[in-house]
C-alpha cells in the first residue's frame, strides 16, 4: 500500500476506551491558551474594576469556549484531517476519540462556558462568545473553509473576538479600545496561516481546502501576504492613538511591525510555495532542506514562526502595560 493511500483511508473506529488526555486534545489546548491570554489581556486592558473571582470566570468560560470550538472543529473536520500529515494524528481520525463524542463534548462544553458567563458576569460578554463558537464552529467550520480561499480572512474573526469578550466582562460594554484588539488579531490571521500554507499546500489540495495557495497560486498567496502585512502595520500602531497602548507598546509595534513587514517582503520576493512540499511523514514542521531553502520555504517558515512571536509579544505589552499602570500614551489628544 502507498503512503498516499494509507493517508486517506477511512476513519477508524475507537477500539480503546479514551484517555482524558485524548478530550483534552480535542479542545486544541494550543489555540486555547493564546485565546486565553487574548481574552486576559482585553479584560485587564480596559482598566476596570472587577472583582478576581469574576475576572476568573470571566478567564475560564473564555477557556472552555474556546475548548467548545475546538471540539466541535475536529469532529465536523475529521474527514479532511485524516488526509493532511499536519493533522491527521488529531483524536478523532485517529480512532482515539468517536466523532459523536467530540460533538456531544463540544455542545455541552458552549452551553455551560455561555450560561455560566452570562449569569456570573454578564450577558454581553456571554453574548460575544456564543457569538464566537457558533461563529467558528458552524460559518467557518461547516461552511466557510470548504468553500471560499477566503475563509481564514472572514472565519479569523472568531479568533479575534477574544479580547472584546474579556473588555465586555470587565466593563459591560465594547468600545473602540476593544474592538482594535480584535482588528489586530483580525487582520494578523491571513499572513500568518497563509505563510504556513505556502509550506502545507500539497496537504490542503489533497483534502480538499481551498486555501489561497490552492486556488490562487503561491505568487498570488505572497502577494496577498505583503498586502495584508502592510495593512496591519499601522493597525498595530493605533492603539498609542487611542489610548490603549504606552511607551513599551509602541516600541514592540513599531520594532516588531517593522521586522514583520521585511519577513513578509522576503516572501513575497521568495519562491515559496512553488514547488510542491517534498517533506515525508517524519519531518518536523520547521526542517528546511536546502534546495528548500533555495525555493523559499524558509522564508514562509520564518514569518510564521516569528508571526507567532510577534502577537504574543503585543498583547503582552498591552497586559504588563496594564499590569504595571504605564500610562497610555493617547497621541490624539
Amino acid at each position: 500500500m502507498t503512503s498516499d493511500s494509507a493517508e486517506t483511508t477511512p476513519l477508524r473506529d475507537s477500539s480503546e476506551t479514551a484517555r482524558w488526555q485524548d478530550y483534552f486534545q480535542l479542545m486544541k489546548p494550543r489555540v486555547m491558551s493564546l485565546v486565553v491570554f487574548t481574552g486576559l489581556t482585553g479584560l485587564l486592558a480596559a482598566r476596570a474594576p472587577i472583582h478576581p473571582v469574576l475576572a476568573a470566570i470571566a478567564v475560564l468560560c473564555i477557556a472552555i469556549g474556546a475548548g467548545a470550538s475546538g471540539a466541535l472543529n475536529m469532529w465536523y473536520d475529521a474527514d479532511i484531517d485524516q488526509k493532511m500529515r499536519r493533522t491527521r494524528g488529531r483524536p478523532v481520525p485517529a480512532g482515539k476519540v468517536k466523532g459523536e463524542e467530540a460533538a456531544t463534548l463540544g455542545v455541552v462544553l458552549s452551553l455551560l462556558s455561555v450560561m455560566f458567563l452570562g449569569f456570573a458576569v454578564n450577558w454581553l460578554a456571554a453574548g460575544l462568545l456564543a457569538f464566537t463558537i457558533v461563529f467558528y464552529a458552524v460559518v467557518y467550520t461547516m461552511w466557510l473553509k470548504r468553500w471560499t480561499a477566503q475563509n481564514i480572512v472572514i472565519g479569523g474573526l472568531a479568533g479575534a473576538l477574544p479580547p472584546a469578550i474579556g473588555w465586555a466582562a470587565a466593563t459591560g460594554s465594547a468600545p473602540l479600545n476593544a474592538w482594535l484588539m480584535v482588528a489586530i488579531i483580525f487582520f494578523w490571521t491571513p499572513p500568518h496561516f497563509w505563510a504556513l500554507s505556502l509550506y502545507v499546500t500539497t496537504d490542503y489540495a489533497k483534502a480538499g481546502v481551498p486555501m489561497l495557495p490552492v486556488v490562487k497560486g503561491a505568487r498570488e498567496t505572497r502577494k496577498q501576504i505583503l498586502l495584508y502585512s502592510l495593512i496591519l502595520f499601522p493597525i498595530c500602531l493605533s492603539p498609542v492613538l487611542t489610548g490603549l497602548g504606552g511607551p513599551i507598546y509602541l516600541a514592540v509595534s513599531g520594532l516588531g511591525g517593522l521586522v514583520f513587514l521585511l519577513l513578509a517582503w522576503r516572501v513575497f520576493a521568495s519562491k515559496a510555495g512553488d514547488a510542491a512540499d517534498p517533506r515525508v511523514a517524519d519531518r518536523a514542521l520547521y526542517d528546511v532542506t536546502e534546495d528548500e531553502k533555495a525555493a523559499g520555504a524558509k522564508a514562509a517558515r520564518n514569518l510564521f514562526a516569528f508571526s507567532i512571536l510577534y502577537l504574543f509579544a503585543l498583547f503582552a505589552a498591552l497586559l504588563g502595560e496594564a499590569v504595571t499602570g504605564v500610562s497610555p500614551l493617547e497621541l490624539l489628544k
